[in-house]
């Protein structure tokens, strides 16, 4: 089965396309698209998943993803009230690579990781971004280019581990993608490697060396850093017990789960919880 591409409107009369996008939940599937994409999260919290990384993400995001990077993002389900964002997508090329460009073409390298910006620095450049929604044909273009010389000159964070200049192949992608959907609808009970492989209708040698070498880490290490981040958001959005988070997050013993949480975050998840409710009242 042939992975499911987002379908970019840009045909030989557009190259570039800039929108808001409302829902009540991002619908669009793990995928990549030889576009390159910049994302902007106006309304909306949940697990974002980019290139390798799986992790949260929260209003007043903004993400650069350079083209054929695969990515998506899944709303929490524990406080969704509906999702906004504002995506602006260009086909490679469209700007000259001369010297005065040579930052912005190292920022889109870089992206090819993934990149997310400091939130500081994404309100100076919001308005432009909003700007673009409004724009057209030669002022789009113009505009957009702006934008991005702003950006370079901004401090950024890659996201994946690996990069992914290169499309991955169509089987890779469908695989992968049918992992996702399975993690994504399982992963409150215990899943066995030998479901997993079933499904990409592989072995369970086969599928490890497969998912280690695309992914970068062992697929239950992936499926716990997907739960770990499940149990972040409902630590900072329910008032929940630890206990219940555990269990609702697919963990069969307490003690395990406080043994992964210390692992990818370097805390328990009370002292996790209380810190949050520490900088949340900071910010207010």
């Amino acid at each position: 089965m042939k992975p499911k591409f987002e379908k970019v409107p840009i045909n030989n009369e557009k190259s570039i396309v800039a929108f808001r996008y409302s829902g009540t939940y991002f619908d669009a599937p793990w995928h990549f698209h030889p576009q390159h994409e910049l994302t902007f999260i106006e309304k909306s919290k949940g697990t974002k998943f980019i290139g390798d990384y799986v992790g949260s993400f929260e209003e007043g995001e903004l993400v650069l993803i350079r083209s054929n990077v695969p990515h998506c993002w899944k709303n929490s389900v524990i406080s969704n009230t509906g999702c906004t964002s504002l995506v602006v997508q260009w086909n490679k090329g469209i700007y000259a690579k001369v010297p005065e460009m040579e930052i912005v073409f190292k920022m889109l390298k870089d992206a090819s990781k993934g990149l997310i910006f400091n939130r500081k620095d994404t309100l100076k450049v919001l308005p432009l971004i909003k700007d673009l929604l409004l724009l057209e044909g030669t002022d789009l273009y113009l505009k957009l280019q702006n934008l991005l010389v702003l950006l370079s000159n901004f401090e950024y964070q890659q996201l994946s581990e690996k990069n992914f200049i290169d499309d991955l192949p169509s089987k890779f992608s469908s695989r992968i993608r049918k992992v996702h959907n399975y993690v994504e609808n399982n992963y409150q009970r215990k899943i066995k490697l030998e479901e997993i492989a079933n499904l990409v209708n592989m072995s369970e040698q086969s599928f490890s060396r497969f998912f280690s070498k695309l992914m970068g880490r062992p697929f239950f290490t992936f499926l716990n850093e997907y739960r770990i981040n499940l149990a972040k958001r409902m630590l900072m959005d329910t008032d929940w017990s630890v206990r219940e988070i555990c269990f609702a997050c697919g963990y069969e013993s307490v003690a395990f789960f406080h043994r992964q949480f210390n692992k990818f975050c370097s805390t328990t998840p009370s002292k996790y919880r209380n810190k949050y409710k520490v900088t949340k009242k900071a910010s207010k």
